[in-house]
């Protein structure tokens, strides 16, 4: 295994920031996505999961520049008095009590291996089904994530032990696999419950009909009733999100809106002004109308 500094590109002397930044910089240029035709990617990134493992640690980076362990975190088998190349005995702050801990043999470091995170861009039907997706993490691993339904944005799955290798019999970090989505076009959530507006002609709202209405787990058939109006809501039961941890089915509610023909219709404006001089039919409300008066008489009094 090559000199964890060498496998960074940092200076022997570099802050623990420094390391830190190279290894981001690395792990993002290294990573699989970015070369999927190449069959030693994730070989690389084991080494550099290594090499910061060992120099990102103050305690493991010190006991590797004294010698006393190796690249790959193993105890070195250096007799005593034998110095490690470029290193005196200052340098190596040796101590009495080194001898007595050598005379044990070489013993293996054990490193816990670090967490790793990677945010996933998924669509909005995958949070509202659940869905399985296959990731590339920047340990090289490739994951499978399962992505339960009623998923909120930006919440984060923990794939427990799926992160950077450990070291010595170290146990492995975690992957932390953040699921994000765009707001849907049709659908729109709160909670578990689906909110979609469904446009309905004047003749389907004064006659009623029954409509085939999208939802995320197929159409569905939807009775509206004759006179119905812009603003009437409509529940379809348990055709929400089906959260299996809640254990409960979120609704889907259908608001209506009446739309006019695009077109000019004279038969349709004749028909409203004869009906309109015929009917008394004033759509606003009472309440607004008492609150304006009393708006203005306010007004006047001031």
């Amino acid at each position: 295994m090559k000199d964890p500094y060498e496998t960074l590109g940092v200076a022997r002397n570099a802050s623990a920031t420094d390391i830190k930044k190279a290894y981001r910089k690395l792990a993002r240029e290294l990573h699989p996505d970015s070369s999927p035709n190449n069959p030693k990617a994730e070989d690389r990134f084991k080494d550099l999961s290594t090499a910061y493992g060992i120099i990102s640690d103050e305690v493991t980076r010190g006991r590797y520049d004294r010698g006393e362990i190796d690249a790959m975190g193993n105890e070195t088998n250096q007799r005593r008095g034998q110095r490690p190349s470029g290193f005196n005995q200052r340098q190596r702050g040796y101590s009495p009590f080194e001898d007595f801990f050598k005379r044990q043999g070489p013993r293996s470091l054990k490193i816990d291996g670090s967490d790793v995170s990677y945010s996933l861009k998924v669509d909005f039907i995958d949070v509202a089904l659940g869905a399985n997706k296959k990731v590339s993490m920047t340990n090289g691993k490739r994951l499978a994530v399962s992505i339960p339904a009623g998923t909120k944005n930006a919440q984060i799955l923990r794939l427990k032990g799926q992160g950077m290798d450990g070291i010595g019999g170290g146990k492995n970090g975690d992957a932390h696999v953040e699921i994000l989505y765009q707001t849907d076009k049709l659908y729109r959530r709160n909670g578990d419950d689906l909110h979609v507006e469904l446009p309905v002609s004047l003749p389907e709202a004064v006659l009623g009909t029954n409509i085939e209405v999208p939802t995320i787990h197929g159409p569905v058939k939807l009775n509206v009733k004759a006179g119905s109006n812009t603003g009437n809501i409509l529940r379809l039961k348990g055709k929400g999100i089906q959260n299996k941890s809640k254990k409960i089915n979120g609704n889907q509610f259908v608001t209506l809106k009446v739309v006019l023909p695009k077109t000019h219709d004279k038969q349709l404006i004749d028909f409203v002004t004869k009906w309109v001089d015929e009917n008394d039919y004033d759509v606003r409300e009472v309440g607004l109308k008492t609150k304006s008066n009393g708006g203005s008489k306010k007004e006047n009094a001031g």
